[in-house]
């Protein structure tokens, strides 16, 4: 099939402007003022959990995800993974302390490095703080997938029409004010929604006032650069099984020097492809109009 020539080249014209401009290509939008910037969060209480999943079912019918299987019940030893299907699962963990639960899904980092691999901007990282995926600008390429130190971005490989699934923190209705999902359906309120800040003053306070039933320490106030989600526990994060051994700079920073040495032109033939994809998707509507 053939691509139409007039917006090909209107994709290769844009192209050429934005290498005849010389400004400085970035692999994410530019930040504002961080100390201004309140992005919302979720704070995970692993000394709550009762591993009820009411999350995840909760998450299911939100979104519109098949219901989840009541035979798939969270086992210590066994680790559940998100996929195409599920947004989030709740993991059980024998711990130094027992048996303890703990919640997985998009950890909504502060600077992601999936909005940074995804040059059409595709992943986005919203101001109020979640990271949304948006198909109409997706090109298929999956770096984000790739990109993600948590290994949350799935790909619905069986679908004749595939998209990157992951949780966006019930964006939708955080927009209307509402509660993420989960949140508002976690009966023993192990799941805390607000501000970063809020969350993690909320998390030190409950440290200090029981400091014999917490560890010291809040993951994702940091790791890779600080996360939406945070966790506090009884037990080391690692017995949770949560990666420990992230670096504390956000990953984006990683790229910046080899983005701005390379050739512009590899930096935008992602959006050169997008823009035959979309020219190719357009001519082949028209034709099974014209049938």
């Amino acid at each position: 099939m053939s691509i139409n020539r007039r917006n090909f080249f209107k994709v290769i014209g844009v192209t050429g402007v934005s290498l005849g401009l010389g400004k400085k290509l970035s692999a994410s939008p530019e930040k504002e003022n961080e100390n201004e910037i309140e992005f919302y969060g979720i704070l995970h209480d692993s000394t709550r959990c009762i591993g009820c999943q009411g999350c995840e079912y909760a998450c299911a019918e939100s979104n519109s995800l098949p219901e989840p299987d009541p035979e798939d019940m969270p086992l210590a030893g066994v680790v559940r993974k998100t996929n195409e299907n599920r947004r989030l699962v709740i993991n059980a963990r024998e711990t130094s302390q027992g048996e303890l639960y703990i919640k997985n899904q998009c950890m909504h980092c502060n600077q992601p490095a999936c909005t940074a691999a995804c040059l059409t901007m595709a992943m986005y990282k919203t101001k109020e703080g979640p990271v949304i995926w948006r198909d109409n600008k997706c090109m298929g390429c999956r770096y984000c997938m790739v990109s993600c130190p948590y290994d949350v971005p799935k790909f619905e490989y069986h679908s004749s029409n595939p998209k990157i699934v992951k949780c966006d923190m019930c964006y939708d209705r955080v927009l209307e004010g509402k509660l993420p999902a989960c949140v508002e359906n976690c009966p023993a309120e192990a799941l805390t929604f607000g501000t970063r800040r809020e969350l993690i003053a909320e998390a030190r306070r409950r440290i200090n006032d029981n400091p014999d039933l917490y560890y010291d320490g809040i993951y994702g106030e940091h790791e890779a650069g600080g996360t939406g989600n945070l966790y506090i526990s009884s037990v080391p994060f690692e017995e949770l099984g949560l990666n420990t051994n992230l670096q504390t700079k956000p990953y984006p920073e990683l790229t910046k020097g080899f983005l701005y040495s390379v050739p512009s032109i590899f930096i935008l033939w992602p959006a050169i492809l997008l823009g035959m994809h979309k020219s190719t998707k357009k001519n082949q509507n028209k034709e099974e109009d014209n049938e």
